[in-house]
């Protein structure tokens, strides 16, 4: 078979990729824990769609979607407490708990008690989705 013929075939997973990547931020232990899915239809594609699983085993998981996003856009994860956590994606924001798994709302805003601290990011990295935990900042010196 001539390489002529031949070389479509082998293009012929790059046009089909499919990108499904996953990160975690393991909030106790890996039984409790927030996984975020990224899935990229074709590697040049701008958009990705986004789900959030919130998982405290064996009591609980449940996947919540998140819709559809910027390839490169971060996620920040805050913690205002009781379980719940803050997830800001752009300008976009969505609150997640994990004693149930069931509670899932979007923001319209920042709540009111506010945001809680920043745990760390969902991000891209050299091309794979990572956590980047928030740097914990130092006792105070007594």
């Amino acid at each position: 078979m001539p390489l002529k013929r031949l070389l479509p075939c082998l293009l012929l997973p790059l046009l089909a990729a499919c990108s499904d990547q996953r990160a975690s931020f393991e909030i106790a232990s890996r039984q409790h824990s927030l996984t975020l899915i990224r899935v990229q239809n074709v590697f040049w594609d701008k958009t990705a769609k986004y789900a959030i699983v919130a998982a405290r085993m064996p009591d609980c998981m449940r996947r919540h979607e998140l819709g559809p996003g910027g390839a490169e856009s971060k996620v920040e994860v805050y913690a205002p407490g009781n379980d719940a956590w803050i997830l800001k994606q752009g300008k976009r924001m969505f609150v997640v708990e994990t004693r149930s798994c069931e509670g899932f709302a979007k923001l319209d805003g920042e709540p009111e008690g506010g945001m809680g601290p920043l745990q760390g990011t969902f991000q891209m990295r050299s091309g794979t989705l990572t956590f980047v935990a928030a740097p914990r900042e130092a006792p105070a010196a007594q």
